[in-house]
Formats: C-alpha cells, sequence, structure tokens
C-alpha cells in the first residue's frame, strides 16, 4: 500500500449520514455542513428524520438521515442520491441504500451488524451486503469498540462512549475529502461550552476518525477535494431555513426602528424560530410562548396595536386555529406577518416531512372576505430576504401577511454570505401625520395606495378603538350599514392589490422555450435543476418561480402565454395551478404532482417534464 493516496478534485458530491434517531446523525451532518460552508463550498442539506421522539433502537422505522449536497460552484438541491452513505447500523443501510448511486461509497460501522441487529433491521441472511445486492465500495469498520478504546481512560461510561460514534464517522468521512478538522474542533468547543469533557471526549473521536482514514486508507484509491470556485467575497456560515428567517426578522425590526414581537405556541417544524428569537433579548426582541396557538395570534395582533413589529409562527395545524385572530388583523387592518412553516397534512399528517398542501389555506382560509398578502420563500438561505420582504410589507402596507416556508426549506441549510444591512431597503411605517393630531379617525387613509394611517395608542391627539366588528370608514365608529361594508370590503381588497410586487423572473430559454415550468416557494433549486439538465440535453426549456402569490406579479399572464407548453410543478395537487387558472384568463397547463412528504426528484422531475416536452 502506498504512503500517500491521490487526491482527486470533484465539482461537487453527496453524502447521507444515516442511523438511530440518537446516533447523532444531524450533528454530524450539520458541522460537515457548516465546515464545508465555512471553506467556501455552496451547499444544500436535507435533514430526514422520523415523527416518533424516539423510535425502538435498531428499528426500520427510527432511522434518521442527514443528506448534503457539497459543490465548487452553486447546487440548487440535496441531490437525488449520494456519492457517500455513512450507515450507522443494519436498519440505516437497509432503508438508505436506495439513496445511494450504484458509485457510492459506503460507510457501516460493523459492530451494529450482528444477529440481533440483522433480525430488527429484517435481512434474512446474515450477509446485508449480498442481500442488497451492494456491488459498491465498502469501507467496513468496527467504530464502536474503536470509540470505546479511543476513550478507555476518560472515565465516561458506555453509553456516553456510544454518543461519541457519530463524530468517529464524521472525522473518516472529513479525511475523504480533505477536510481541516480544526473548524470542526471549533464547533464542538462551542456547542458543549458548558461540558468540556464531552466536548474533549468528541474531538477526540473525530479525530481518531480522521486518523483511521489516513493510516489504513480505509480501502479506497483516492481522497477527494472540493474548491470554491464561484463564491461573492465575504464573511459565510451554514445557516438552517428557520434560522434564517428569524434573523430577516430581526433585521427588518432593526431597520423600521421597531421592537420585534414573536406570539408562538411550539409546533414542528416551526419550533426553532420561537427557539431561536428568544436568544436574542438583546436586540428588543420579545417571545411570549404562549398556552395555545390562538393566544399566539391574539397576542401577536395586541402587539401590533401597540406599535411593534408583530410576528406569529406555526404550521398548518396551528394555521387553522389561528385564522379568526388572523381575520381580526385583517379588519383592523394591523401589520402582522404569519409565519406557516407547512408540513404533511391533513390533520397531524406528518409532521417532519414537507409539502406545499396550505397554499390554498394561506390565500382564502378565513371566513368573509379577507385579503391576505401571501409571500413563499425559495431556499434555506432566501428564508432571510422572505421574512425580510414581509415584514417590509406589513408595516408599510398596514395589513398581516402571510409568509410560507416549508420543512425541507427551514429544516434544510445553505452557505450564507453575512448581509449589509444597508444595503437593504428602507422600511417606512404610514405613520399618522402630526396635522392629524386631534382629528385622527382609524381608517383615514393615503389616497394614493389605500394604506390606513398607524396611529400608536398612547399618543396625544390619536386616541382610538379598534375591532373586529365592521366600522364606518370615516368615524371609526361601529357600522352596518350595507353600503359602508361593501366600500370598506373593496378598499382592503383594492390595497392589498395595489402592494407593489417585483416581476416574475424568467430563467433559461427567456425567448425560444418549448417547455415553461412553473413553481412557487421551497421546490426552486429541483425545477432549476431539471431545467438545466434539460437544457444540456439540447431541449428549449425554461422556468418561472414564483415568491409573490398575492398579489401575482404584474407581468405573470403575460409570461404564461408566452409560450406553447406550460407546467406548474408542486408539491400538492394543484393548488397553484387552479389558483392561477382562476387569476388568468384561458391558462390551462400541464401539472405535475407530488404529496410524498418528500422534496422532489430531479431525475423524475426531468422524465416527466420531458415526456410533456415531446407531445
Amino acid at each position: 500500500m502506498a504512503d500517500t493516496l491521490e487526491v482527486k478534485e470533484l465539482d461537487h458530491v453527496v453524502v447521507r449520514f444515516s442511523g438511530d434517531s440518537g446516533d447523532g446523525m444531524q450533528l454530524a451532518g450539520n458541522i460537515f455542513s457548516t465546515v464545508s460552508a465555512t471553506v467556501g463550498n455552496d451547499i444544500c442539506t436535507f435533514p430526514d428524520y422520523p415523527a416518533d421522539i424516539r423510535a425502538p433502537q435498531g428499528s426500520l422505522t427510527g432511522v434518521s438521515g442527514f443528506q448534503v449536497h457539497i459543490g465548487a460552484g452553486r447546487v440548487f438541491t440535496p441531490g437525488d442520491k449520494c456519492d457517500v452513505l455513512v450507515a450507522m447500523n443494519a436498519a440505516a443501510l437497509k432503508t438508505q441504500y436506495r439513496y445511494a448511486k450504484p458509485t457510492a461509497c459506503i460507510i457501516m460501522d460493523t459492530d451494529a451488524f450482528g444477529p440481533k441487529d440483522l433480525e430488527k433491521a429484517a435481512f434474512v441472511t446474515q450477509d446485508p451486503i449480498a442481500e442488497l445486492g451492494i456491488k459498491n465500495d465498502v469501507i467496513a469498520a468496527p467504530i464502536t469498540q474503536m470509540v470505546k478504546d479511543c476513550l478507555a481512560d476518560s472515565g465516561m461510561d458506555n453509553k456516553a462512549m456510544l454518543k461519541c460514534r457519530n463524530m468517529f464517522a464524521l472525522g473518516l468521512v472529513c479525511w475523504l475529502f480533505n477536510r481541516d478538522l480544526d473548524i470542526a474542533f471549533a464547533l464542538l468547543k462551542e456547542k458543549f461550552v458548558r461540558k468540556p469533557g464531552v466536548a474533549e471526549a468528541n474531538i477526540k473521536v473525530i479525530q481518531a476518525g480522521y486518523d483511521y482514514g489516513a493510516n489504513t486508507h480505509a480501502s479506497v484509491s483516492h481522497t477527494y477535494k472540493i474548491e470554491s470556485k464561484t463564491k461573492v467575497p465575504g464573511k459565510y456560515m451554514d445557516i438552517m431555513g428557520n434560522k434564517a428567517t428569524a434573523y430577516g426578522f430581526i433585521a427588518a425590526a432593526e431597520k423600521a426602528g421597531l421592537r420585534l414581537f414573536l406570539g408562538s405556541y411550539p409546533i414542528t417544524p416551526a419550533t426553532d424560530v420561537l427557539h431561536e428569537l428568544s436568544k436574542h433579548k438583546s436586540l428588543g426582541v420579545t417571545t411570549v410562548q404562549c398556552e395555545d396557538e390562538i393566544a399566539g395570534c391574539a397576542s401577536a395582533v395586541g402587539a401590533a396595536f401597540a406599535g411593534a413589529l408583530a410576528v406569529t409562527s406555526t404550521s398548518g395545524p396551528g394555521v387553522c386555529l389561528k385564522s379568526e385572530a388572523m381575520n381580526l388583523a385583517v379588519i383592523t387592518e394591523l401589520p402582522l406577518v404569519v409565519l406557516n412553516v407547512q408540513r404533511g397534512g391533513p390533520s397531524t399528517g406528518l409532521p417532519t416531512k414537507s409539502e406545499q398542501t396550505d397554499l390554498l389555506q394561506a390565500l382564502f382560509g378565513r371566513n368573509g372576505e379577507s385579503p391576505m398578502p401571501v409571500i413563499a420563500a425559495t431556499s434555506p438561505v432566501n428564508c432571510f430576504d422572505a421574512a425580510y420582504a414581509a415584514c417590509k410589507m406589513a408595516l408599510e402596507h398596514m395589513t398581516p401577511v402571510v409568509l410560507l416556508t416549508d420543512a425541507f426549506v427551514a429544516n434544510g441549510s445553505g452557505a450564507f454570505r453575512l448581509p449589509d444591512l444597508d444595503a437593504y431597503p428602507s422600511i417606512r411605517p404610514p405613520y399618522a401625520p402630526a396635522e392629524m393630531a386631534g382629528s385622527y379617525t382609524p381608517y383615514q387613509r393615503n389616497p394614493e395606495n389605500q394604506v390606513r394611517y398607524w396611529a400608536i395608542p398612547g399618543t396625544e391627539g390619536y386616541t382610538h378603538i379598534l375591532g373586529g366588528l365592521e366600522k364606518d370608514g370615516r368615524t371609526g365608529a361601529i357600522s352596518t350599514d350595507p353600503e359602508n361594508h361593501d366600500h370598506m370590503c373593496r378598499l382592503r381588497a383594492e390595497k392589498v392589490a395595489r402592494i407593489p410586487v417585483p416581476d416574475v423572473e424568467v430563467q433559461g430559454c427567456t425567448d425560444d422555450a418549448e417547455l415553461l415550468i412553473v413553481g412557487f416557494g421551497g421546490t426552486y433549486g429541483h425545477l432549476h435543476s431539471a431545467m438545466e439538465t434539460m437544457m444540456a440535453a439540447g431541449k428549449k426549456v425554461a422556468l418561472a418561480h414564483f415568491s409573490y402569490l398575492n398579489p401575482l406579479p404584474a407581468n405573470t399572464a403575460a409570461v404564461l402565454g408566452r409560450y406553447k407548453k406550460v407546467v406548474v410543478a408542486e408539491q400538492n395537487l394543484g393548488q397553484f395551478a387552479g389558483y392561477l387558472r382562476m387569476r388568468i384568463d384561458g391558462f390551462t397547463p400541464w401539472q405535475f404532482n407530488q404529496v410524498k412528504g418528500q422534496p422532489f426528484v430531479v431525475a423524475e422531475l426531468v422524465e416527466a417534464f420531458t415526456e410533456i416536452y415531446n407531445k
């Protein structure tokens, strides 16, 4: 065996960590992602974990996965299949092998493939490699035993030592891709800052995994490196979508000169936003974990009335409960951002999986004529800009706004270039002018955009009352007059319809595409990748991806009418396609719909779109 291995340079690679829910696969994957983002690679991640709080050890239903796509240039998806699969036990290999390419390298902990482990994983033989027909390169190592040997003098008990197995696998993957462990060491010290002994144990084990690969070459003929090629200079971090959303809210509050208030109730997969914002009291953030979803939204409406930037966060089931308070924000015309991190439904459904099935709920899921702007984030990193835009829209147009993300973009992560807040547009709430003091009524409006003026309670000369009963547009007094109600409904609708939003951009073969792909929100990366794949095969394809759903961009009808064939692809049974048909006269698109709780698979998109293209 040679002393050194040849190092091959790759443009991109996909790594999938998998094991029991308690094996720390999410932590290992996040550290590897952060190490990669910090050195300038682009990344896109996909945490895939079960809804069980703690499934039986070694069971097929308890497998947790974390996939990361790392690129020298820009990457748009976590990848359809992986180049490296880490399988920490037999159940992980059984359930996750289908996500591995035929050429993938598989890393196994042989200590977790005993007879009982194989039985739990429903293997019928004692040779899982042969049973699954695996022809891949396999790095089979007694990881559990090596971790125990590494920590034999640490004073840790057996259970504590086994929790470090993930770090050995991570060290081995870092060796395979020539990653600098110093960044990983710093991350572990930060995570376990209050438990330095645990940090040191994990650092020792990750180093042992790296050394194992370096000393034995682990049955591979090459190691690899991925050099960054396209990064804009700046400071980068690996950021999850939920954290980016929280930071976007904070940035908007800072720009508007307001305190940020979040009224929320914990719900998967939105809870991380509450957790993150609760850490930032020093930035003027107030968070309240309320007793239920109704109180979470109602408290935020109260905060908006009091003059704060008000946010409430939830998922689809919580929006059902919040709808009455959301309607209160509509009729009182108060600035409120309702974050809906979409998950699989209906009812409890698939709480840890991702869908786009709440679109019509966001657009119409309230009683009465209750127009509300809707914005959808397109990626984990874009969650920052989408949150900022939602806050700006709410504050400047005195309206509740729904911000749609989903479990895929919320739990996934990307390489985030720290923004220059000075470069972001200003946020100017429409405060009641000084000349209205003493004569102010709450529904006096700016005639140019129909936005009512905002008076902060307690300000002398601006005493007023808001409430859920219809009000006279001139006096602000309760009114049941039919003409006034018709007038107010139309004013509220007109105000939302007149909100300016950017035109939808067309990418790809913009002038002569034979097929236009249309999507919204978190499917952007997969649809963009499908377009690129088809263009590389000589097909004329374009993509129009929507972030602003209500109001729709002004050029929507022109764009959709420009192409011979249009296919709307979405992770529901046709909600966006139906909405576009309702808004655009004569629009009759093809549709691609899946409700699997999983991200799109680019290969499946290409196959379906090619079939439509050839018709």
